[in-house]
């Protein structure tokens, strides 16, 4: 969602017309596919609990769109909304669940999937972005996700925060800085 959704879209969508539904699920949902893996990372290797979440999310701003009255923010903040409330419920559920774990049952084809090493340098990896992000304020980390993962402009994000788009730019700029400083030789290490 990098672009700005056309308030007729929204408006078209909240009246029931099921194409502008379409377009308008097509618009949000790249965004909030980005936006829920960089809040949930992966999981097992895989992405499936954020891309699980972000159908929840679209379904979620579905059952929501007919109450939604246009008050002048971008229809962007109406939807991270719904966002940061169903990825905090993942979070949650997830802490929740953490103590219990199955083995999943073995493959009875080929997996396509990427191999053991390659999962395991990509997962490392995220594990140590997630690790990096975490370290930053909540309000810094929820701008970092929002501008870089999912692509929405500085205004946008700071209809979303509460801020403005000229401090969203100076947060951003100064989380990314901190997040450098954070780094160090973190991200450069090399597995023995």
């Amino acid at each position: 969602m990098t672009t700005t959704i056309e308030p007729e879209l929204v408006h078209r969508a909240a009246r029931g017309d099921r194409s502008a539904l379409a377009a308008l699920l097509a618009d949000v949902r790249p965004g909030l596919l980005r936006y829920c893996r960089a809040r949930l990372g992966r999981i097992g290797g895989a992405y499936t609990t954020a891309d699980d979440v972000a159908q929840e999310i679209c379904l979620a701003v579905l059952r929501a769109l007919p109450r939604y009255r246009d008050q002048g923010t971008p229809f962007s903040a109406f939807v991270y909304a719904i966002a940061g409330h169903k990825v905090a419920d993942a979070q949650r559920a997830a802490v929740r669940a953490s103590a219990v774990t199955t083995g999943d049952p073995p493959l009875e084809t080929p997996d396509a999937e990427p191999g053991p090493e390659q999962r395991a340098v990509a997962t490392d990896l995220a594990r140590r972005l997630s690790v990096l992000l975490n370290r930053l304020p909540e309000a810094q980390r929820e701008i970092v996700v929002l501008r870089v993962a999912v692509g929405l402009s500085a205004e946008e994000v700071g209809t979303i925060v509460g801020m403005s788009a000229p401090a969203v730019r100076v947060a951003q700029s100064r989380a990314l800085a901190r997040l450098r400083t954070l780094a160090g030789d973190t991200l450069d290490e090399v597995a023995a």
